[in-house]
């Protein structure tokens, strides 16, 4: 019988009642990963059950739902320590975000550039200092993955907040790995593409249209990511498979950034 990738490991997963942040939480459950789901909301965006029942209804691996605000510290901080109750933090995947405003940089006011920033990259930041408080602490290593972006590889117009805090997520991955690594502390970027979730298939204009198929249509494998796609890159980047893995960049996107 083919051992969990996950087995007797913890996860602290922002955003996690939807879309990626679910594939994640769910992926990690099926291979014997516990999972603190760290959401400002506890309901998916669509139908089902939450993702810490998911994970215990499809799974023999717990779940916790923690009601976090990612750009509050304490909230943060309760859903680590939440961790503490499965054995204590092992792995946090900062993946909670926010894709507007969308539209010309003369359009878009400071407080709204500042507003995506605090969730989209100070989020990020918050989320990996207190997880890399904990795990120094433990001593034991860990693994840190934050949620970045095509964008955050390359600059969209009409998307500049966007691309900005994915960027900076993009440079945080490669600092943190750089100071965390004498710690055994793995930390490591996803950049996905366009992923067929509700928040993103409602707001096409992200990319600067509104026709999905036209979007496919650049895509070399001619199909949008799922967020099982970048779950399993995760899982990948959690486990032991990639113990000699850090400060990478891995694009999950159908071809797009490499053959453009």
């Amino acid at each position: 019988m083919r051992k969990e990738l996950l087995a007797d490991q913890t996860a602290v997963v922002t955003g996690a009642s939807s879309g990626i942040g679910r594939a994640i939480a769910g992926a990690f459950g099926s291979e014997g990963a516990d999972v603190v789901v760290a959401d400002i909301r506890k309901q998916p965006r669509k139908d089902g059950e939450p993702t810490h029942e998911m994970i215990e209804s499809t799974s023999e691996a717990r779940g916790k739902y923690v009601n976090t605000d990612v750009t509050d510290t304490s909230d943060v901080e309760a859903a680590i320590d939440a961790a503490d109750e499965f054995g204590g933090i092992d792995i946090m995947i900062n993946n909670a975000g926010v894709l507007g405003p969308n539209g010309p940089v003369t359009e878009i006011s400071y407080q709204e550039y500042r507003e995506l920033l605090d969730i989209n990259l100070d989020g990020v930041f918050i989320g990996a200092k207190v997880a890399a408080e904990r795990l120094i602490e433990q001593g034991d290593g860990g693994a840190i993955i934050n949620i970045s972006s095509l964008a955050g590889l390359q600059g969209y117009p009409n998307i500049i907040p966007y691309s900005t805090a994915k960027a900076g997520v993009r440079n945080m991955t490669y600092a943190l790995a750089g100071e965390l690594g004498t710690h055994g502390i793995r930390v490591n970027a996803i950049h996905p593409g366009e992923v067929e979730t509700a928040l993103t298939t409602d707001d096409m204009a992200i990319i600067g249209t509104e026709d999905g198929e036209a979007v496919k249509q650049n895509i070399p494998l001619e199909k949008f990511a799922q967020p099982e796609d970048v779950a399993n890159a995760a899982t990948f980047l959690a486990s032991e498979m990639a113990s000699h893995i850090t400060a990478e960049s891995l694009v999950v996107d159908g071809g797009v950034f490499n053959t453009a």
